[in-house]
């Protein structure tokens, strides 16, 4: 009976922390996901600034992060430099990412 009952136990527990990794993990890939939407939206917002795509660069924005499932939070072109900000949902939570992007700095 004392063995069924530590076997119970040990059983518990893994299943607990098995649980627990493994929603670490989806948060994880949620939040590389999140990042990826960002770079995309913002990459997209400094084409369509500099006039290399056609259109409005915070809508181009939102429509590439609308396309993993992320939503645009803010959305701010200076010339031709995007910052973008997105959020997607994982459950109950939010992950964000912010990314900006441009032309590099002017050098020496």
């Amino acid at each position: 009976m004392a063995g069924t009952t530590v076997s119970v136990g040990v059983l518990a527990v893994s299943a607990t922390i098995a649980t627990g990794l493994a929603l670490a993990g989806f948060a994880s890939a949620t939040s590389v996901r999140a990042a990826g939407a960002a770079d995309a939206a913002a990459l997209a917002a400094a084409d369509t600034a500099s006039g290399l795509v056609s259109g409005i660069a915070c809508e181009r924005a939102a429509d590439i992060a609308a396309e993993v499932g992320a939503t645009l939070g803010d959305c701010q072109v200076d010339g031709l430099i995007a910052t973008v900000e997105v959020s997607l949902a994982f459950g109950p939570l939010v992950a964000s990412a912010r990314a900006r992007a441009g032309p590099p700095p002017a050098g020496p």
